[in-house]
């Protein structure tokens, strides 16, 4: 086991890191055959700490990464070794939450542990079907691939093409090691066998007869699975040409995962091998190859090559582009997921040992990653993305990708899809008498198969039933308690953005529809009121021609619930609010000629507050279809039963029971009430005060008629304000333009004075502090004391100024002081000195210190000694012309410590006996001459040009005694 590589080892029971703090053990193998090798995925590991620290998403917590390695000396994922290094990480350290392994058994063995001490394990490995089991596994959190997605992909390609009945399953295990093969091939089967299909199994070893899976594939299918070594599959392939004749009656898929066969330019696989092939483009017609889908998003590019940089520097690894760099964005998305959710955990004041708290919030959600979306369901799996490789053309052999979006299970074919060289094949050969003698039978049998299979697909699809949405998969509470609770109202005077989706209206306010959150997003929630729904052909049909509505005016069916009593519709949810306080008549227009144009026919309950808009100014109509859903009007009030008729068409009105989907013309109605609330900004049938132009009096007058034919329906609508802007969207992106300009033009005035402010602010720091000093300071960092070897030191005071200050006013001391060192702190500028303070009359700087300058801090301070000793002699005090100053100069040269003291306005401070001394030789100094000792004399001797006369010995009250030298002008 290899120790922490940022902890050192602690005794049982202590922490490994400040209370806070977040501690993560990574448990990952060596060896680069595995996808997450540490070479590859501890890189991506340390750039998501390194995003989680930079974005703040812990605040100022420190996350310490403990980094085993898992394998054994073989060089393999150890399931012991495994157990071992959780359990004593677990005891030695205690972290917060573990990141790997990825092998499928080691996964099982810590998996099982994480779960009993409540600790999250985030992973993009375990990929096998067993870890689905969110009971055994409940702090598993897998944000890689998963065999279960692959097999939603296999089962959506039976889906497209029909095969209903028989696949073969084809995979190579050794039954050692992590056996990828077969736990790749696991999901596939276990999905199949769902759909009630029979599935061939076939395990091969390496000294497998080739020809016998070829015979086993030839009498037993025609949609054939393969998953292997990509040798072993050219092998399978080679044996496959010389036996089989019909290549073109089989529909075979290779399992590669990480698109090695497609390594080369072409993308054709053929090319990767070195084998002899007879026709390779005839035989590889209807082979394909499905592999993990790459992201295409600029987050993953730039990812992948800091990712091959860092495992250069880190690991001496050069690492060729592959999708196993996938795995490794799968990994460092997954760390962000985690510190996401933990963030959430602590902002609402659960412990972040709470591993259960937190892991429930990494499921069934959603967020954006380097990878692209990352979006887990409630089996902590992620729902994964695959491509298909397939021949585009049949001439040059071209393979290009289709794609599979495992969030929606949708499959997304290339612009040519599949080129298939002789039809869709069958999947049970035992169909046909003959599959290679009498062509006519399956001819024939093709043909019923194509005649069928929409009506097929059709079936299959009702019974699926997609749209069904469980109540407990419905949350009525925000995942970050960031948006308001639905059921508030908003006040006709509140337009623009406010909170909620309007179903009816009293009064002078509007009553939000209760919303909640499916799969992380905003949806809002009609109830029903009925006790239960019988799932009639009729209503089955209903609810798929709701869910084939994609229209941009009119809101997305997301589903429905029938669990008793909770019967709902749920929809997309639009929080602009509806046409009472907005005006879009012309997208109402658009939003109801595309549905009197759909399978659903009419709207039937059509008005103002049916009308709402979403998140981007965009209108659309709901509350529509689904009529044995809407045909019960129980326990609603006179008032509001009959406050929903005022949109209602008089030839309606007759019936008790009007019928739930109403009709075209009654919609064309009702829109008519809809522009009276528009022209005249009030309720239905609001008439005081009308004043609008002849066209809109004959639009509304037109839509008003009870005579049916005289109806103009909704193709050539008449506008009642073409002259003014076609949509709020377009005037709201005007105003924000014109707002935007002014607030560019502000920012930038602004900026330039900030700029200016942080300019001053700067300079008066660095006059109180050394630059160096300063830019450590403001950078937030903690000035440490350092110690020079040789600097020199200045001090002088003014002769008799305690006398001087005894006959002066305060304020003509002041001026006295500040006069004189004014002039002094020009002077100073000319030289490479630091000020250090003026206490009183006293004056001291240094130079040498924090910038080092070799032996010239004595030249400095010398020349500028002598520069202050000219200037003084012609000072003037203000008060007493006619006095001179008589100034007394002492300088000493040796070591000293520096550092700053103090938080509330610190200083930088000297301490050491140098400065002791440069006192002494200032306070036993004579008037208006300079001293220094002969410590200054050694050095200033090396420069050759300075004019020193000797005094002779003087006793100070210091550690020993010093030879004073007296300095002179040359």
């Amino acid at each position: 086991m290899s120790l922490p590589e940022e902890e050192p080892v602690l005794a049982p029971g202590a922490s490994a890191s400040r209370e806070g703090n977040i501690t993560v053990a990574v448990m990952l193998p060596d060896n680069m055959k595995y996808p997450w090798a540490s070479p590859r995925v501890l890189p991506a590991i340390r750039m998501a700490r390194e995003h989680i620290l930079r974005s703040g998403v812990l605040r100022d917590r420190a996350v310490h990464l403990l980094n085993f390695s898992v394998e054994d000396s073989a060089g393999s994922c150890s399931e012991n070794k495994a157990q071992i290094i959780a359990v004593d990480t677990k005891l030695y350290h205690r972290p917060d939450a573990f990141l790997g392994p990825g092998c499928v058994y080691s996964v099982a063995s810590v998996g099982r542990f994480a779960s009993h001490w409540k600790l999250p394990l985030i992973t993009a490995g375990g990929l096998a079907y067993g870890f689905d089991n969110s009971e055994e596994f409940r702090t598993l959190v897998r944000t890689g691939p998963t065999t279960t997605k692959l097999g939603d992909f296999v089962n959506s390609l039976h889906a497209e093409f029909n095969w209903t009945r028989r696949a073969l399953l084809i995979f190579h295990d050794l039954k050692r090691d992590d056996r990828p093969h077969f736990f790749l091939s696991e999901g596939i089967y276990i999905n199949l066998l769902a759909e009630n299909m029979t599935v061939e199994v076939l395990p091969y070893e390496d000294n497998t007869s080739y020809q016998e899976i070829v015979t086993f594939i030839r009498e037993s299918g025609r949609i054939v699975y393969i998953c292997g070594p990509l040798q072993t599959f050219f092998n399978i392939m080679s044996t496959f040409e010389e036996e089989v004749k019909n290549t073109e009656d089989y529909a075979i898929f290779y399992l590669d995962a990480f698109g090695e066969s497609l390594s080369n330019e072409a993308h054709q696989p053929w090319h990767t091998s070195a084998m002899q092939w007879k026709d390779p483009i005839k035989l590889f017609q209807n082979v394909f190859v499905i592999t993990f889908r790459e992201p295409d998003n600029p987050e993953y590019a730039a990812f992948r090559t800091e990712l091959h940089k860092r495992a250069t520097q880190d690991f001496n690894v050069q690492l060729e582009p592959s999708l196993m760099d996938y795995i490794a964005g799968c990994f460092y998305d997954g760390f962000v997921l985690y510190a996401t959710a933990l963030n959430e955990a602590l902002a609402d004041g659960v412990s972040q040992n709470d591993g259960i708290n937190i892991t429930t919030r990494m499921l069934n959600r959603s967020i954006w990653g380097v990878t692209g979306l990352v979006s887990t369901d409630q089996n902590n799996a992620r729902y994964t993305d695959f491509s298909l490789w397939s021949m585009s053309n049949l001439t040059t052999g071209q393979y290009v990708a289709g794609h599979y979006n495992g969030t929606n299970k949708e499959i997304v074919w290339s612009k040519k899809g599949i080129q298939w060289a002789k039809g869709i094949p069958i999947d049970d050969p035992r169909c046909l008498v003959s599959c290679e003698g009498r062509s006519w039978v399956l001819l024939f049998s093709k043909g019923l198969s194509y005649i069928g299979n929409r009506k097929l697909k059709l079936e299959k699809e009702l019974a699926r039933m997609l749209w069904r949405i469980k109540w407990e998969d419905l949350q009525f509470e925000s995942p970050n308690k960031y948006h308001k609770r639905a059921g508030s109202r908003l006040t006709l005077s509140q337009r623009g953005s406010s909170y909620g989706s309007l179903i009816s209206a009293h009064g002078k306010h509007q009553l939000f529809a209760k919303t909640g959150y499916f799969k992380g997003n905003l949806v809002a929630i009609k109830h029903v009121n009925k006790k239960r729904i019988e799932l009639t052909r009729q209503v089955l049909f209903e609810l798929k021609h709701m869910r084939d509505v994609q229209f941009n005016h009119l809101t997305r069916f997301v589903g429905a619930c029938i669990d008793p009593p909770n019967i709902c519709i749920v929809t997309e949810y639009c929080p602009r609010g509806s046409l009472q306080v907005n005006t879009y008549a012309s997208c109402t227009l658009l939003g109801m000629n595309y549905l009197h144009n759909s399978y659903i026919g009419s709207h039937g309950n059509l008005k103002s507050s049916n009308c709402v808009v979403d998140s981007r100014f965009v209108l659309k109509i709901t509350d529509y279809g689904l009529a044995s859903f809407r045909s019960s009007y129980d326990n609603e009030d006179s008032h509001e039963l009959y406050a929903r008729k005022l949109w209602t068409a008089p030839e309606l009105l007759i019936y008790d029971r009007p019928p739930p989907q109403g009709t075209q013309k009654g919609d064309i109605y009702s829109f008519g009430i809809i522009l009276q609330e528009i022209a005249l900004r009030n309720g239905p049938f609001y008439v005081e005060a009308m004043d609008l132009s002849p066209k809109g009096v004959h639009l509304i007058y037109t839509v008003y008629l009870n005579t049916v034919h005289e109806y103009s329906g909704y193709t050539d609508p008449v506008f009642l304000n073409q002259e003014g802007s076609t949509s709020i969207l377009n005037n709201l992106l005007s105003r924000m333009e014109q707002y935007a300009n002014n607030l560019e033009n502000l920012v930038e005035e602004r900026t330039q004075a900030y700029l200016e402010e942080k300019r001053r602010a700067e300079n008066l720091l660095y006059q109180i502090l050394p630059h160096s000093v300063a830019e450590q300071l403001k950078r937030g960092e903690t000035v440490q004391a350092e110690a020079f070897d040789s600097v020199t030191i200045y001090f002088s005071d003014i002769v008799g100024f305690t006398s001087m200050s005894a006959e002066s006013t305060p304020l003509q001391v002041v001026t006295l002081l500040n006069d004189l060192y004014t002039c002094f702190d020009a002077i100073i500028d000319n030289f490479d000195v630091y000020k250090v303070e003026t206490i009183g009359d006293a004056y001291m700087v240094v130079s040498g210190l924090p910038v080092r300058n070799g032996k010239l801090h004595a030249r400095e301070i010398a020349g500028m000694s002598l520069a202050l000793l000219e200037q003084v002699k012609t000072f003037k005090i203000r008060h007493r012309p006619n006095d001179q100053l008589r100034l007394r100069i002492g300088i000493h040269t040796g070591p000293v410590c520096a550092g700053v003291v103090g938080l509330k306005m610190p200083r930088y401070c000297l301490f050491g006996d140098t400065v002791n001394t440069a006192s002494r030789m200032e306070s036993t100094g004579e008037a208006l001459r300079i001293h220094m000792s002969s410590a200054t004399k050694e050095v200033l001797d090396e420069f050759g040009y300075f004019d020193l006369q000797l005094r002779g010995d003087v006793e100070m009250k210091v550690k020993w005694l010093f030879l004073k030298e007296e300095l002179i002008l040359c």
